[in-house]
């Protein structure tokens, strides 16, 4: 049975992730990257296409746990069952690996005895190959092609193989435990050391709590934000500092829809917001390593710059359908790679140069070659910005002249001019980007703005809306109390909302992206409209907006990209970083006021 997108939760080692299912079962897992292919693909399919579930003997394929929670400042997730003879809980982590990934279940009693059962279905490439199992010195090891994965228990528990599975059962009484521990490995290569369950524990604990007691934010909703923080963090591949949009791919804008597409990528646009994020709540080494990986990505030729990359920088990240997989709640096709990666979308470059200028005003030391590398972007902004383009929801129909683009070539040009005034040692024309800066600004007041309804449009010459205007005001295009601002938010929040939150544009009619369908609202729109209420006056409003965003976090605190507020039910890819990353920013606004969306 399908569950809830919202009924799962993350684990992760910072280079990879698993979901969690409030049934025990962990129903997605790639190994040994947020983009490899999956070894647990039932989130996408059926339970042939494998997946891991702990639950009581007798469990039906339905019954969740009693309750769960992340251990406090953590990542590690305990679930407590309830039966009919005693109580127990199972904990949930992926210790930060050493040479391979591990995914580690404790099964610890609480109170009398319970028998729990342990179905352990392998299914590499994503549910689509059944591996050879066999019996090692009382392991379990799979086998296909170049995939490993080693199975076992401590204490060690029978095992038994039933229908392409293994399965186990075992009694645990209250201050008992017993440690499952999966182990990937190339099979090529020798196993890898084995890790002891029990000690990786309180390391992880350790590691995890030794990174929260970073954070600086001490505002309202605290446990929120310093969730969202840990939930970035868990997207972060850690060997390049990477942040992937999402922990999966295909979940569906829309149950039984085509809106299905992989986030398991590193976007440029997230740039700004995430590094934002990081610097305002004490995370410097993290907005560092972020700031890093970003110029490695997009050294080169300014005209090839993508709108996205792979977690270490790739650059080709092919489309293909994964025609076996029935995908979520019959919501076809699965995809893996991402077609938009060779869309032409011009905000990335403002988006791009507007991080390293907040990363260099916040009191990050500059690159030596940072500066020369936003100026071969500015150059290309300077011959391009006219062009049409798809647009930052890459739109898979034609390209036009999208508002949000041109506001983010003048935001390129702009904080090259403030960069300049700041430091008038730098090399640059500071007069010529101060005239490109006007033209831009002149063009999008004269063509992008509808004077009759008093509000910015999605494109040019177009009646439709779209949210990401709400950003007009933030990156400080036009002042927050200017008539058009005001207008801009009000129709936005009047023709895009959608039970008190809002979608990205309407996709009723002729859809600008070129698929059939709908979708929920979109989260980080949400957010920015609560921003958006907040700079302009409506503070009452804003603030109860973000108490519904907050509403429809997960019981763990997690967030998808969209929400359906009809069926109040979850949509999209999840864990969201963009959708997280607003929840923060939000609180940031919110505590602190104005100023914490001021341009510096």
């Amino acid at each position: 049975m399908t569950q809830p997108i919202e009924d799962y939760a993350l684990i992760g080692d910072l280079m990879t992730s698993g979901l969690v299912g409030r049934d025990g079962s962990i129903d997605w897992l790639c190994l040994p990257r947020f983009d490899s292919a999956a070894c647990f693909a039932k989130l996408l399919g059926e339970e042939e296409n494998g997946h891991w579930r702990i639950a009581p003997v007798g469990a039906a394929p339905d019954e969740r746990c009693t309750r769960r929670a992340y251990v406090d400042g953590t990542l590690v997730l305990e679930s407590y069952w309830e039966t009919e003879g005693g109580t127990f809980k199972v904990i949930d982590f992926m210790p930060q690996r050493d040479t391979a990934p591990d995914v580690v279940r404790i099964v610890e009693g609480l109170t009398g005895e319970s028998t729990v059962r342990s179905t352990l279905r392998l299914r590499f490439d994503y549910g689509h190959v059944v591996p050879w199992v066999r019996r090692v010195d009382g392991e379990r090891v799979a086998v296909a092609g170049p995939d490993s994965a080693w199975f076992r228990s401590e204490p060690h528990v029978h095992t038994w193989g039933e229908h392409n599975s293994t399965r186990s059962e075992f009694a645990v009484a209250a201050g008992e435990r017993v440690a499952f521990v999966l182990t990937w490995h190339p099979s090529h290569e020798p196993r890898p050391n084995p890790i002891d369950p029990y000690a990786a524990l309180p390391t992880s604990l350790a590691d995890w709590r030794a990174w929260t007691s970073q954070c600086t934010y001490e505002g309202p909703h605290q446990e929120a934000v310093i969730r969202s923080l840990i939930t970035l963090k868990a997207l972060t591949y850690a060997p390049t500092g990477g942040i992937a949009a999402a922990a999966t791919t295909s979940l569906p804008e829309e149950l039984g829809g085509v809106r299905n597409w992989d986030y398991r990528y590193c976007w440029l646009r997230d740039s700004t917001l995430t590094l934002g994020s990081l610097l305002a709540t004490g995370f410097l080494d993290e907005a560092r390593a972020w700031r890093a990986w970003l110029l490695r990505a997009v050294a080169g030729d300014p005209a090839d710059l993508q709108i996205m990359y792979g977690i270490a920088g790739e650059r080709r990240i092919p489309e293909t359908d994964l025609p076996w997989l029935r995908g979520y709640a019959s919501s076809a096709p699965v995809r893996v790679g991402n077609a938009a990666v060779d869309q032409l979308q011009l905000d990335v470059y403002g988006e791009v140069i507007d991080s390293l200028y907040l990363a260099r005003a916040t009191g990050l030391a500059a690159e030596a070659h940072a500066w020369k590398l936003q100026l071969a972007l500015l150059d290309f902004l300077e011959r391009n910005w006219r062009r049409p383009d798809e647009g930052l929801w890459e739109v898979r129909g034609p390209r036009r002249h999208f508002v949000h683009s041109k506001v983010m070539a003048w935001v390129a040009a702009d904080r090259a001019v403030r960069t300049l005034e700041h430091d008038p040692s730098l090399p640059g024309d500071i007069e010529r980007w101060r005239t490109i800066r006007d033209e831009v600004h002149r063009d999008v007041c004269e063509n992008g703005y509808d004077p009759e309804r008093k509000t910015f449009t999605q494109f040019y010459g177009s009646t439709e809306l779209d949210a990401a205007t709400l950003l007009i005001p933030r990156v400080g295009f036009l002042p927050p109390d200017d008539p058009r601002v005001v207008g801009t938010v009000a129709a936005v929040q009047e023709e895009l909302g959608r039970s008190g939150l809002v979608r990205r544009y309407s996709t009723e009619g002729p859809s600008v992206d070129g698929l059939p369908g709908d979708e929920g609202a979109f989260l980080a729109c949400s957010f920015w409209l609560a921003d958006a209420l907040h700079l302009t006056g409506r503070e009452k409003e804003a603030r109860a907006l973000f108490e519904r965003l907050l509403a429809v976090c997960n019981d763990v605190g997690l967030l998808a990209e969209e929400y359906d507020p009809v069926a109040g039910r979850q949509l999209g890819n999840f864990p969201q970083a963009f959708s997280h990353v607003g929840l923060v920013n939000t609180a940031l606004t919110l505590a602190r006021g104005k100023a914490a969306v001021a341009i510096p």
